[in-house]
């Protein structure tokens, strides 16, 4: 299994990525043996993984820093560097790695403080002779100073150190970001490939793999929680209730708050199984007895990892919410595809009853009407308007058309 196996259906950024690697492995090689490095290069010092929400950025730019760091002995008879055995790949993998940087924010935001310890990691010296390799899975979520922070060290880094960031878009990174890199644009995935992952990696039945795969329109992670998670199914169950139940003002508040109390109760499910082994591992790290009071002088240590995971607690509820209007945008997309004879594949055919009865009682004009009603309460979600009145407005509108 080599380091390239989990990027599913994207054979482009995977050759481009593979040939980046052999001209790195080729300068490490040349420049340990005090031979000039090859002038012709397809590696460079920064990249930006862009694609769709699923289609594995991070995956990508993880696979390639462990390529980097592949230390294989079959490099020297022609292999590809990513074999993924060595000590190089698996580490850099699982991430021990010690010249493997992963940086990812549980967080709303990426701040200066952050980005500036980053950046002072990312001019050391790697200790296993490659490559530092930073890897920043959210750099949408940069604060605008943390990019100006980040833009120096992308512009003038060190000699062996390598940038990987990660956006769904370019205009989610500062332009004078993304100029200094090399951009992949990454696809949604094929379901037919999603599928197959599930089958092979994680063991799930080839039935129900099938069918999360189709239902979360090709993204991985989305449909291994759903395939093994029951409470993302009971979830999504009561998401796609929803447009039968906007019938009048009152169902629409009702919907309205079943949506949230469900994106709520996910979100908490999530946060407290991390909370209590975090809150656990600190308690015992300050020197605190089992059961026991705190020792002197902790308080403020404590209070800080409180502040920390309500944030936290903040943002997996609007990324919770957020999936769930995604997923109601696929029903009505189904809706749209039935009024307009489309071939396309449905997304969620097991409430093919319920798609029916809202296609033929609509048109595809208020359909149309109704995904916008779900793109703007996104946005205004983004505004930080408070979810239940925002998602309340939207219900009013999908009732409407």
């Amino acid at each position: 299994m080599t380091v390239w196996d989990d990027l599913v259906g994207q054979d482009r950024v995977q050759a481009t990525l593979a040939a980046a690697a052999r001209d790195a492995d080729a300068r490490v090689t040349a420049e340990a043996a005090g031979l000039a490095p090859p002038e012709a290069s397809k590696m460079t010092h920064a990249w930006l993984f862009t694609g769709p929400p699923g289609s594995g950025r991070s995956t990508a730019a993880r696979a390639f820093a462990a390529a980097l760091q592949c230390t294989s002995p079959d490099r020297a008879l022609g292999g590809e560097p990513g074999c993924g055995f060595c000590d190089g790949c698996h580490t850099s993998l699982i991430g021990t790695h010690a010249d493997v940087d992963v940086i990812r924010t549980d967080l709303l935001s990426i701040g200066v403080k952050e980005t500036r310890e980053l950046v002072r990691r990312s001019q050391l010296t790697p200790a296993g002779g490659r490559w530092q390799v930073n890897v920043l899975e959210d750099a949408d979520r940069l604060t605008e100073g943390a990019g100006n922070v980040l833009l120096k060290a992308v512009e003038e880094p060190a000699q062996r150190t390598v940038w990987l960031l990660c956006a769904p878009s370019l205009e989610d990174v500062l332009p004078t970001i993304r100029s200094r890199c090399r951009h992949l644009v990454l696809r949604t995935p094929p379901v037919e490939a999603v599928a197959d992952v599930l089958i092979r990696r994680d063991g799930i039945d080839p039935e129900a793999a099938h069918a999360a795969a189709r239902a979360t329109q090709g993204h991985i992670g989305r449909a291994r929680r759903l395939a093994t998670d029951p409470r993302a199914r009971a979830r999504r169950a009561t998401v796609l209730k929803m447009p039968l139940r906007v019938d009048d003002i009152g169902g629409c508040l009702r919907a309205a708050q079943e949506l949230i109390d469900a994106a709520t109760e996910d979100a908490k499910q999530v946060a407290e199984e991390v909370d209590v082994k975090e809150t656990e591992d600190m308690k015992a790290a300050l020197g605190a007895p089992a059961g026991g009071r705190m020792p002197r002088g902790t308080a403020g240590v404590m209070k800080e990892l409180a502040d920390r995971q309500k944030r936290r607690s903040t943002r997996t509820q609007r990324d919770s919410l957020d999936l769930a209007l995604t997923e109601l945008t696929g029903f009505y997309r189904d809706v749209l595809a039935l009024q307009l004879g489309s071939r396309v594949q449905l997304a969620n055919l097991d409430v093919r009853d319920a798609l029916d009865r809202v296609a033929r009682a609509s048109t595809p004009e208020r359909t149309l009407r109704r995904i916008e009603s779900i793109s703007a309460c996104r946005q205004a979600l983004d505004r930080n308007v408070a979810p239940l009145l925002a998602v309340e407005a939207m219900a009013v509108s999908l009732r409407a058309g």
